[in-house]
């Protein structure tokens, strides 16, 4: 109660603000307010751990990748009760993403467009941020470290730049993530054809089975996939999942359609679409993969979650556990604990 409370007096000042702003005085003031001690009015979200690729995972409802994409605020984020946090995306060497303004609210609709484009410090900054958080020092949790491309790389030298961040955040992750979903840079999501996945997953494979012999602990690979891909795509990413071994998938990133919210303002902005529009779109992705991979892979289950209902209706379709995002822009900190009520499994 106290989180919805003070969430909903927070809410109306931060969307009276352009988003962007809004994201940037919410994180340094969610960092203090752990530093103090008040995100423990919060408090505690009962234990319901989950063993998924080899990780205990305290709960089942993490926070995806892209609120905290240089690793600066991985404490405060930490405080709200995710069973996990997802960092990045980082890539190789500092970018300042896409020209501003580039994210949108549409609060009709539940949803957000952005456009960021990758915008992050580089993957040594990152690594820092990583290794000067409490939580990171103090082992206090699982912590995905995401990964992807500058945006200059030509498309053909993409795994150059994977590989490159795969063995400088190794030592740091619990899992990482291989993000070739984002619309937001040109041509990535060529990476989830057949013959440039193939060729991507097998080279991941091989630098992680030496990163595991070097630093002897073995670090899951999972990877991000989009949510506009056919039946027959499907199939494609199953199949390469499955050859290569790779340790999970994360099912989805935003979508570029905008069926769901024709007629509001911002709909013909360039970007990815995400919130509650997403929620059927990303769930019938899930249910395609586990149909293909079975309990071979698991799934890990984003898009469109605003209530414990939804985040149901994730594992439903077969996903093992959840990420959140644009609902925690809307619904504030107390979807964390009701999706966690949601997916709490009985004793």
């Amino acid at each position: 109660m106290p989180a919805k409370i003070l969430y909903a007096f927070a809410r109306p000042a931060l969307f009276s603000l352009d988003p962007e702003t809004a994201h940037n005085l919410t994180l340094p003031a969610l960092r203090r307010a752990a530093a103090l001690g008040l995100t423990s009015l919060l408090g505690q979200i009962p234990a319901d751990p989950r063993t998924v690729m080899g990780i205990t995972f305290p709960n089942p409802v993490g926070l995806a990748a892209g609120l905290d994409k240089d690793g600066a605020y991985i404490d405060g984020l930490a405080a709200l009760g995710f069973g996990s946090i997802e960092i990045g995306t980082v890539t190789p060497r500092a970018q300042p993403g896409n020209p501003k303004p580039r994210m949108f609210r549409l609060p009709a609709a539940n949803a957000i467009i952005n456009r960021m484009g990758f915008n992050n410090g580089g993957v040594d900054a990152f690594v820092a941020n990583v290794q000067a958080s409490r939580f990171f020092q103090e082992r206090q949790g699982v912590l995905g470290l995401n990964i992807g491309k500058n945006a200059d790389t030509p498309i053909e030298r993409a795994a150059e730049d994977y590989l490159h961040c795969l063995e400088k955040v190794y030592p740091y992750a619990s899992y990482v993530t291989v993000n070739i979903s984002s619309p937001n840079t040109k041509n990535l999501r060529q990476l989830q054809g057949a013959s440039e996945l193939d060729a991507l997953l097998s080279q991941l494979k091989q630098a992680q089975q030496k990163l595991a012999d070097q630093h002897k602990r073995y670090v899951p690979i999972t990877l991000k996939i989009a949510p506009d891909i056919d039946a027959e795509q499907v199939k494609t990413i199953a199949d390469a999942l499955l050859r290569h071994r790779i340790d999970g998938v994360i099912a989805t990133n935003t979508t570029i359609s905008r069926d769901a919210v024709r007629g509001l303002q911002h709909e013909n902005e360039t970007g990815g679409l995400s919130g509650a529009p997403v929620l059927a779109l990303s769930t019938s992705v899930v249910r395609q993969l586990h149909g293909e991979l079975g309990n071979e892979i698991p799934i890990i289950g984003v898009g469109g979650i605003f209530s414990g209902a939804d985040a149901q209706s994730k594992f439903a379709a077969g996903a093992s556990l959840i990420q959140l995002y644009s609902g925690l822009i809307y619904r504030g900190p107390a979807l964390v604990r009701e999706c966690a009520a949601a997916l709490r499994q009985k004793t």
